[in-house]
């Protein structure tokens, strides 16, 4: 079982593969897993312009910000993570492929942007890492940061629970069913949240939902 790490002397937070030490797995199980793929449809939906500047929030070891650095190479991309060690992976990642990335330590609740300034918001396998009220603050800092027509693309594991119910459910999945999220999007004022597509095959976590919810 996966369990917080402390950040600093102040925050606590979940690592991209659960233990710091794993770290050194994440590309390997990512590839075997088809994170690639799932990461493919999501910027599929985001649709993500050469004009627009983007955040991915919980951006881990950066494969999904280099993706898209790869398909539109003129966004103004920036990846935010409370994991030292991720960003540095991140940052040697780009550097080996000359990918104009930024990323920046930081937390979902408290984005280091300014408001209205943003065109798209993204976010791959992290909202189920934040407790309840973290989401809360993390979806309000989303609609703090988008200007007018911007979008949020979620990805995450469909926490519905299934054959033995909330018993036998992960803890990190017990406030992750597509409703809850959806409400929390709504709740901190952002507009059309909806379900935007779910994948046809299992994802590296299990199941799992694309959303869209915008301004």
């Amino acid at each position: 079982m996966t369990g917080p790490i402390r950040a600093g002397a102040e925050r606590r937070y979940i690592p991209a593969m659960g233990r710091h030490w794993m770290l050194f797995l994440y590309d390997p199980f990512t590839r075997l897993a088809g994170l690639p793929r799932v990461h493919s449809e999501l910027l599929d939906r985001a649709e993500v312009q050469p004009d627009h500047r983007v955040l991915e929030i919980g951006c881990g070891p950066g494969d999904l910000l280099l993706s898209l650095s790869r398909r539109v190479p003129q966004a103004d991309v920036l990846g935010i993570d409370p994991d030292p060690a991720a960003l540095r992976r991140a940052r040697r990642k780009a550097a080996r492929r000359n990918l104009p990335v930024r990323v920046e330590q930081a937390f979902a609740d408290a984005l280091p942007v300014p408001d209205g300034s943003l065109d798209r918001v993204l976010s791959s396998y992290m909202f189920h890492h934040l407790d309840a009220d973290q989401k809360v603050q993390a979806m309000r800092e989303v609609r703090r940061v988008l200007r007018p027509g911007g979008e949020l693309h979620l990805l995450d594991v469909d926490g519905t629970p299934r054959g033995g119910g909330k018993r036998h459910q992960h803890p990190l999945l017990v406030d992750q069913p597509p409703e809850r999220i959806l409400a929390t999007m709504r709740d901190a004022g952002l507009t059309g949240a909806a379900e935007n597509g779910r994948g046809q095959r299992r994802g590296p976590l299990g199941r799992y939902v694309f959303y869209r919810a915008g301004t």
